[in-house]
């Protein structure tokens, strides 16, 4: 069991002996069933206690909480949802501002928790900084893409831009040329909070089994090795390991993020650097890179990782050589001086990617099934209005939450979600638009290149992240 403590840096700083539940044993008759002792299930489980305390809950989890995605990720609590301007965009302009209001509270309403329940896992609400230091055609973007947010009707209090001596009160990038500064963020210690929320559910009154890997699973029933649970609902949250529970395969692909973390650095390095107050941050690339200032003053830094043929897990997260080199070359662009610095834990996450990147939240009444995810690497929060929402529609409540685009009500999962296409498409596909992404990188970060090279260069991967969310399904 001691291996889970070496999954991330976070469940490795753990004080917590990581001693497993008992698996579930027999059967079970219960009325909510939960797959996945992660964020979706925990925070599903946690709101309908809260609001349904008589409910009997129980959730399987294959190893321990915090062993998937909710324990491994780079520590940013979103106040967002991967792609929700797409997603809001059939709104009225007034119900389009209610519903960033609602996904601007998701850091705000965990903070609520946290403080009403007792859970410490270092959280930090100073916001994200998205910067534009290795070319200049991040800076263009990069004011593109403010315009864009202050056409969906949100403000400089939700967005705005710094110049570059604004940002270096905050972050001091020698390269900068500016940053967006959003305020709804928050950082936290991802693996303190999953481990907290485990033990505030079973505070409820939820049961939590480990070690129960689910073999089978249909309407009313959750079947593990050595027992089962037979429900009125049924809550499949395995995000990123929905290929282990045909068919969610077909609609949640997992692919991979991967980290690094340095040594902790001195005060004085941390001087020339900033993030002081626990900012988060990332630089405008379509590298996906993400980092944040740990409490203990180490450099967590992530960037985006791959997709294996056939959407096969990930299991051994053991980086290679490659893989720590491009993120020890991407942070050490930002900051210079960390170019030797030595890393000490490496790890990294499989995620769940839905079809055109929209996240989801679905209601099937009929067959008693209730889920949420396509996250795409914005989990942390997200996964808290998921379970939110998920409890207010198996209670059968009409609120803001069930009234939003991304729910997907009184559907069964085959009609309600849009499927992948078939290998060897998808593979195909997912690497076609890497090459393009890190084709754009390689020649854009290079002054040197032709200017129609960094023009071709750029709309190839533009179209590419646009056939990826748009064009294709």
């Amino acid at each position: 069991m001691s291996a889970w403590r070496h999954i991330s840096l976070w469940m490795n700083q753990l004080d917590d002996d990581l001693v497993p539940r008992p698996s579930l044993q027999g059967t079970l008759d219960v009325d909510v069933a939960i797959a996945g002792a992660g964020y979706t299930g925990l925070w599903t489980a946690y709101y309908l206690k809260l609001r349904a305390p008589q409910l009997k809950i129980a959730i399987v989890e294959a190893e321990t909480a915090g062993f998937g995605a909710s324990g491994r990720n780079g520590g940013w609590l979103m106040g967002n949802m991967l792609g929700e301007d797409r997603l809001l965009a059939g709104l009225s302009p007034e119900q389009r501002r209610a519903s960033y209001d609602l996904l601007h509270d998701i850091p705000d309403e965990v903070a609520r928790v946290l403080d009403r329940e007792g859970i410490d896992c270092d959280y930090r609400k100073a916001g994200v900084l998205y910067t534009a230091a290795r070319y200049p055609e991040q800076e263009t973007r990069l004011r593109e893409y403010l315009a864009h947010l202050h056409a969906e009707g949100l403000t400089e209090d939700d967005y705005r831009w710094l110049s570059k001596s604004e940002l270096d009160e905050q972050l001091r990038i020698p390269s900068s040329l500016g940053a967006i500064h959003t305020p709804h963020c928050a950082t936290i210690d991802p693996a303190k909070l999953v481990r907290g929320l485990a033990r505030t559910v079973e505070r409820q009154g939820t049961q939590i089994f480990e070690k129960s890997r689910v073999t089978h699973w249909a309407p009313g029933l959750l079947r593990t090795d050595r027992g089962e649970l037979k429900a009125h609902w049924v809550v499949p949250a395995i995000e990123g390991y929905a290929v282990d529970l045909p068919p969610l395969g077909n609609y949640q692909l997992p692919v991979q993020s991967l980290l690094v973390a340095t040594e902790p650095l001195p005060e004085s390095v941390w001087a020339e650097i900033g993030l002081d107050k626990g900012q988060a941050f990332s630089e405008f690339s379509r590298q996906v890179t993400y980092g944040q200032r740990t409490p203990d003053n180490r450099l967590a830094f992530g960037a985006r990782g791959g997709y294996r043929f056939g959407g096969k897990l990930r299991n051994d997260f053991s980086l290679t050589e490659d893989e720590v080199g491009l993120r020890r070359y991407l942070f050490s662009e930002l900051f210079p001086q960390l170019k030797d610095v030595r890393i000490t834990h490496t790890w990294g996450g499989n995620l769940g990617m839905s079809r055109r990147f929209h996240p989801h939240m679905l209601i099937d009444r009929r067959n008693g099934i209730a889920l949420a995810g396509g996250y795409g690497g914005e989990g942390v929060g997200a996964t808290n209005l998921g379970g939110r929402t998920l409890a207010d529609l198996i209670l059968g409540q009409d609120s803001a939450l069930t009234r939003q685009p991304w729910v997907i009500n009184d559907r069964s999962v085959q009609d309600g979600l849009r499927g992948w296409e078939p290998e060897p498409c998808r593979w195909l596909g997912y690497n076609a638009i890497i090459r393009s992404f890190v084709h754009e990188d390689d020649v854009l970060a290079n002054p040197h290149s032709a200017p129609w090279r960094r023009r071709l260069a750029e709309k190839v991967a533009a179209s590419m992240e646009n056939l990826m969310t748009w064009k294709v399904g």
